[in-house]
């Protein structure tokens, strides 16, 4: 397992731990493809029921790491033709294909897919430091990992509109009424907590928590299919366009962007 990535395993219980403290856990690619092939070697694994995921120090994800997309941004969503996003693509495509519960454990800040892939997850829970936010709107882009499908789904249609459209933060007991935090914890309790809940499905035959998952899972594939391609169509129209410059500058020069002076429309 890369240092990226840290891995430990108790009671049939796979604890995945981001471990990028210095970068708040941003994904860089390497991160992304570490966490996909993690999530598809416990699913082949016999003796794993249940992942638990988490992340070091301040933040459970800080998203996509910005200086790595600054550098890649060349006109693509999901898949840049280059191959550039491939590891973003094998995390979701893991993320829609795991078999068994995945319980995520939100340690601090969830930004971006630090905040969409709660959509996979099967528990949430988060301490109360955790804060959320989906900056896609203030990044000139459009939502991703099928956000725009799961999340009117799971947390309402105007909760998701208010996350997706605003880039606002989330606090966690706000999260927890919205229906996107299942349970909040005091920051020293949190992976006890979580651990617990994931030892105790852990329990349970895997083989019965597989069809579990499926029954409920297996219904929303084509409308995660649908969501994916149409945010890679937009994604695509938007990345390296006049608002997504704007605020990738705005990023590296360490202020806020500007997007009144872009031109009508834009």
């Amino acid at each position: 397992m890369s240092d990226l990535l840290l891995s430990e395993d108790r009671d049939r219980v796979r604890t995945l731990t981001l471990n990028r403290p210095d970068q708040l856990n941003a994904f860089n690619q390497a991160l992304y493809v570490a966490l996909a092939e993690a999530l598809r070697a416990a699913d082949e694994d016999p003796e794993v029921a249940v992942v638990l995921l988490t992340g070091t120090g301040r933040a459970f994800s800080a998203g996509t790491d910005l200086v790595e997309m600054k550098e890649t941004a060349t006109g693509a969503g999901e898949d840049s033709g280059d191959g550039s996003s491939h590891g973003f693509i094998g995390l979701l495509d893991s993320l829609v294909a795991f078999s068994k519960p995945l319980v995520v454990a939100v340690n601090g800040l969830g930004l971006g897919i630090g905040a969409t892939l709660l959509g996979y997850a099967d528990l949430v829970f988060a301490s109360t430091a955790a804060r959320f936010k989906t900056p896609f709107t203030t990044l000139g882009v459009a939502p991703e990992a099928a956000s725009s499908f799961l999340f009117p789904r799971l947390i309402g249609r105007q909760n998701a509109a208010w996350m997706l459209m605003s880039g606002e933060w989330v606090g966690a007991e706000e999260a927890q009424q919205m229906g996107l935090v299942w349970r909040v914890t005091e920051p020293d309790e949190l992976l006890a907590v979580a651990w617990r809940h994931a030892a105790t499905l852990a329990a349970r035959p895997i083989s019965s928590l597989v069809a579990v998952k499926e029954t409920m899972t297996a219904p929303l594939r084509a409308g995660i299919e649908a969501a994916r391609e149409l945010e890679n169509a937009k994604f695509a129209e938007l990345l390296g366009g006049p608002a997504n410059i704007e605020a990738l500058v705005a990023f590296a020069e360490g202020r806020e962007p500007d997007f009144t002076r872009l031109p009508p429309g834009a």
